[in-house]
């Protein structure tokens, strides 16, 4: 009885509000979540799990030490699937990236990609900030992977200092925009000899990942890290 009454509110909804794709904007069938199937089938996957020394590993190179590290799908200014990311980080959409990164899980699983991994960190918001979007985008991110994996979210880092967006910014200024931006938290300690996964909604020059890498390891040694995040921009 209650799912036949939730199916009525949702029909209901669906008549004022009708579900539409971020992407092709065109109404959603009943059987389709969030995107539909036409352009689930044609998103630009990056494929980096498949890779050896991708061009996300390549980017940290050098400049942090990780096990591995890979993106879902490409980000592209002007591409119709940068609405994705538009909605889960601006337009109160966080579910919609939850599903997604449940989705990119089960689409990886071939590749091994989070065999091995014993906790997931998402990139933390500054309470500030928080307080305005009311939501971490990021951690939704995660709580999608940790519901594929069965491997538990720990919010192992804090945001101590708020920053400008990084959207305009070149390489250089979002690395000063976000310098002394993370620190670990009470709860990092429990990340001792852990393998621990990394996660943001997107890579670009890389800067955010590697300051809270960075942050981790200050704290935490001996902690391995790897990296993931729904979208990358082109990298190669």
């Amino acid at each position: 009885m209650l799912r036949q009454i939730r199916q009525w509110l949702n029909a209901a909804t669906d008549v004022v509000l009708p579900r539409v794709c971020p992407v092709c904007h065109k109404a959603l069938d009943d059987d389709e979540q969030w995107v539909c199937r036409h352009c689930l089938e044609q998103m630009p996957r990056t494929r980096f799990e498949e890779l050896e020394f991708n061009a996300m590993e390549q980017l940290f190179a050098g400049r942090v030490p990780i096990e591995r590290a890979t993106a879902y799908f490409y980000y592209e200014k002007g591409s119709p699937y940068a609405s994705i990311l538009h909605d889960i980080k601006y337009r109160n959409v966080p579910r919609m990236g939850r599903w997604l990164a449940t989705r990119a899980v089960r689409q990886m699983r071939d590749s091994a990609f989070f065999d091995g991994i014993d906790a997931i960190v998402p990139v933390p918001l500054h309470r500030s900030k928080l307080a305005r979007r009311g939501y971490n985008q990021s951690e939704y991110l995660a709580m999608g992977i940790s519901d594929a994996t069965g491997v538990p979210l720990v919010n192992a880092l804090t945001a101590v200092r708020s920053h400008t967006s990084q959207t305009r910014k070149g390489a250089v200024e979002r690395w000063l925009n976000i310098q002394g931006n993370y620190q670990a938290s009470s709860h990092a300690s429990q990340l001792s000899g852990k393998h621990v996964l990394l996660v943001d909604d997107v890579v670009t020059t890389g800067a955010t990942l590697i300051v809270c890498a960075d942050a981790l390891r200050a704290t935490v040694p001996d902690v391995k890290l790897s990296l993931f995040t729904l979208a990358a921009a082109r990298l190669d």
